[in-house]
C-alpha cells in the first residue's frame, strides 16, 4: 500500500512521530503541495492524506488510483465530499484529538483577559516598576473569576471540558447545546436558550461547529442582548463572529474583551477589523497544536487506514 501525505509540515515539523502511519506501507510525506502537483504526487497512491490542501472535484478526477482520503483534522471544508462519494471513495477525518488542549487554550485566553499578566510583565521589563518606585501598581484592574457566569455555546466534548475547568475556578456555568443529554455533576449548571445565554453571561465561549445557522452568530443583534463589558472567546471557527460588529463593540466597551484563536480569514489581511481592536487577544490557530494533540491525530489516522484496509472504514464524512 502506498500512502501520500500532501501537506505534512504543519502537522509535524519534526517533533512528533509518523511511524504509526509509516508502518502500514510505503509512506511519502511532502511539506506542502501546490494545486499543480496534486496529480503527480498522488499518482499510484492508495491513500492520500491532507490537512488543508484543497481536493475539489478537479483534484478528485486527477487522483485516479486513490481508494481512501484522510483529513488530518476535524474540519473537511477543503474536500469536495460529493465528488469522492460519486467514486465510492471514503473521506475520513479525525475527531476528539485535542479536547483538553483547546479547552485549556480558551481558558488561557480568559485568564489573560481578566488578569492582564502579559501587560504587567512587559511593563516591569520596560522599567516602569523601577521608575514608579512603589511596591505595587496596576495598569488595568484584575478581575476574579469566582462568581462570574460563563456561557458556553456548544456543550460537546470541548465545551464541557471548559465547563469543568471554569467550575474549578468557582464560575457558574450555563450552556446552549443542540443535545442536552450530557448534564454535568457539578452545580450550579443550567441549559438555556441562546438569547438567555447572551443576556446572563459575564463570559461567553463558543464551541459549536460552523453551519449556515451559526455563521455570524455573534452579530449586532446578539451583541445588543449581552451585558456591558462581557468577555467573548472563540476557539472554534472564525466566521462565527461578525468581526466588524465585534470590533465596534470593543471600541464602545460593549465587549470588555475578546480572545480568539481563529479568524474568518487565515492568515488575516493587513486591515482585518480585529487586528487593531482594543482589549483583544489573537493567537494564530494554535489551540490544537500541542505535541500530544498532533501525535494523537497521526495515531487516529492510522486507525482510520487500518479500518479501511479491513473493509470497515470509520469516521467517514461522505458516506
Amino acid at each position: 500500500m502506498k500512502i501520500v501525505i500532501l501537506d505534512g509540515k504543519v502537522l509535524n515539523p519534526g517533533d512528533i512521530d509518523w511511524s504509526p502511519i509509516e508502518r502500514l506501507g510505503e509512506c511519502v510525506v511532502y511539506d506542502d503541495t501546490p494545486p499543480s502537483e496534486v496529480q503527480s504526487r498522488g499518482r499510484g497512491a492508495d491513500v492520500v492524506l491532507v490537512n488543508k490542501v484543497v481536493l475539489g472535484a478537479w483534484e478528485c478526477s486527477l487522483l485516479t488510483d486513490v481508494g481512501m482520503v484522510g483529513v488530518l483534522a476535524t474540519g473537511y471544508n477543503n474536500i469536495d465530499l460529493d465528488a469522492f462519494r460519486a467514486r465510492h471513495i471514503p473521506v475520513c477525518n479525525v475527531v476528539s484529538y485535542g479536547v483538553q488542549d483547546v479547552a485549556e487554550h480558551a481558558f488561557a485566553l480568559l485568564l489573560e483577559l481578566v488578569r492582564h499578566t502579559s501587560l504587567h510583565s512587559d511593563s516591569v521589563k520596560a522599567g516602569e516598576w523601577t521608575d514608579r518606585n512603589v511596591w505595587c501598581y496596576w495598569k488595568k484592574t484584575p478581575r476574579c473569576l469566582s462568581g462570574l457566569t460563563l456561557g458556553i455555546f456548544g456543550f460537546g466534548a470541548i465545551g464541557s471540558c471548559l465547563g469543568r475547568l471554569a467550575h474549578a475556578f468557582g464560575m457558574n456555568i450555563i450552556a446552549c447545546s443542540r443535545s442536552r443529554e450530557l448534564r454535568p455533576e457539578y452545580s450550579p449548571f443550567a441549559y438555556v436558550e441562546p438569547e438567555e445565554l447572551f443576556r446572563q453571561s459575564d463570559v461567553i465561549s463558543l464551541h459549536c461547529p460552523l453551519t449556515p445557522e451559526t455563521e455570524g452568530l455573534i452579530n449586532e443583534k446578539s451583541l445588543a442582548m449581552m451585558r456591558n463589558g462581557v468577555i467573548l472567546l472563540n476557539t472554534s471557527r472564525g466566521p462565527l463572529l461578525d468581526e466588524v460588529a465585534c470590533a465596534r463593540a470593543l471600541e464602545s466597551g460593549k465587549l470588555g474583551g475578546l480572545g480568539v484563536d481563529v479568524l474568518s480569514q487565515e492568515p488575516p489581511c493587513a486591515d482585518a477589523p480585529l487586528l487593531n481592536a482594543p482589549n483583544t487577544l489573537i493567537t494564530p490557530h494554535i489551540a490544537w497544536a500541542t505535541t500530544r494533540a498532533r501525535q494523537k491525530i497521526i495515531d487516529l489516522m492510522a486507525e482510520n487506514i487500518i479500518a479501511w484496509q479491513n473493509g470497515k472504514p470509520i469516521h467517514v464524512v461522505n458516506s
